[in-house]
C-alpha cells in the first residue's frame, strides 16, 4: 500500500503540472483566438485554421500601435484618449485600464522594482513591487512614502501600502521570480537565489 501511495504521490506532482500549464495555455489560446476568430472564420468556407484569430487580433494590435505614431492617426487616437478620459464613469475604467496594461508593458514599468517592506512592531517582511516612488507629488504630507503593491498569495489579488522609505528595501532579483515565490506561498524558488542579507 505504502508503494502505491508513493507512486501515486509521484505522478500527482509529475502529471498535474503539466495538466494545468496546458489547460491554462489553451484556455488563453482559445480566447484571443476567438476575439477575432468569429469574424474571420466565416469568410473562409469551413477553411478555418486554429491560431488565425489570434494572428488577426496580434496583427490589429501592431496596426494600430504603428497608427499611434502617425500624425493624423495619431491626432485621432489621442482625441479619443481624451474623450475617454472627460466621460465620468468611462474616465474611471478606462484610466486604470490604461495605467495597469502600461505598468507591466509600458516604458516605465511599475512592477520592475521588487522590494521588501518591513513591518513597524513585528519586523516581519513582505515581497512587493514599487508601483510609485514619489507619492508626495500626489498627496504632499506623503512626501517621504513610496508605494508598495502587495500580491496575496495563491490568489490574483493584493493590496496597496504606502510605506516609509526607510522601511523599504530594494532586492535584486526579477519581477517574475518575486511573483513566482509570492503566488506560491514561497514554494516555487530556485535555490540558488538568495535575497541579500
Amino acid at each position: 500500500m505504502r508503494f502505491f501511495v508513493k507512486h501515486f504521490l509521484n505522478g500527482m506532482l509529475t502529471i498535474v503540472p503539466i495538466l494545468l500549464a496546458v489547460y491554462m495555455c489553451y484556455k488563453v489560446f482559445t480566447v484571443l483566438d476567438g476575439l477575432l476568430g468569429q469574424y474571420v472564420r466565416p469568410y473562409l468556407d469551413g477553411r478555418y485554421i486554429p491560431g488565425l484569430g489570434l494572428l488577426a487580433t496580434v496583427a490589429l494590435i501592431a496596426v494600430c500601435g504603428w497608427l499611434s505614431t502617425q500624425y493624423v492617426s495619431g491626432r485621432l487616437i489621442r482625441l479619443i484618449d481624451r474623450l475617454f478620459e472627460s466621460i465620468p464613469l468611462m474616465k474611471t475604467v478606462y484610466s486604470v485600464a490604461k495605467d495597469t496594461i502600461a505598468s507591466f508593458v509600458g516604458e516605465k514599468r511599475s512592477f520592475s522594482q521588487v522590494v521588501l517592506v518591513t513591518m513597524p512592531e513585528s519586523g516581519w517582511k513582505c515581497l512587493g513591487f514599487m508601483t510609485m516612488e514619489d507619492v508626495g507629488a500626489w498627496h504632499d504630507p506623503l512626501a517621504d512614502y513610496v508605494a508598495v503593491y502587495i500580491p496575496q498569495t495563491f490568489q490574483v489579488a493584493g493590496f496597496t501600502l504606502l510605506v516609509p522609505k526607510d522601511q523599504v528595501e530594494v532586492v535584486d532579483i526579477s519581477p517574475e521570480e518575486a511573483m513566482k515565490f509570492i503566488l506560491s506561498g514561497g514554494v516555487a524558488v530556485r535555490k540558488q537565489k538568495r535575497l541579500p542579507q
